[in-house]
């Protein structure tokens, strides 16, 4: 099963997607916050990384600097209610492989990991 770091400082937020895809056969590690989101995906290299935009301590955009000034080559999907396309571009431009809305939608969230991961299914 895919492991999916999830990053976002709701603890409510979390616990949805952490829902979603244990249903959909991922297993998912969590992080509150940019910093340890980073040092989480050092030490346990998931498959792919679901971060908030916004979060206090190290933002997403922050989080995407410094994943990539690393070279760590993990998928990253960012999630936010952000949706203007300046963001979104500096996202992609960061080295996402997707953005995507929120509020999150299975229908959307599952076919987009399993589209970074080039896994089977609803991509």
């Amino acid at each position: 099963m895919p492991t999916i770091l999830i990053i976002d400082d709701s603890s409510f937020q979390r616990t949805i997607i952490k829902k979603t895809l244990t249903n959909e056969q991922f297993t998912c590690i969590e992080a509150d916050n940019g910093r340890l989101g980073l040092e989480m995906a050092e030490k346990e290299n998931p498959d792919a990384i679901l971060v908030d935009l916004l979060m206090p301590d190290m933002d997403g955009i922050e989080f995407l600097k410094v994943i990539q000034e690393k070279k760590i080559s993990i998928p990253v999907l960012v999630f936010t209610s952000d949706i203007q396309d300046t963001t979104r571009d500096l996202c992609l431009k960061l080295g996402a492989r997707s953005f995507l809305n929120k509020p999150l939608r299975q229908e959307e969230l599952v076919p987009a990991i399993r589209k970074v991961l080039e896994l089977p299914g609803d991509a």
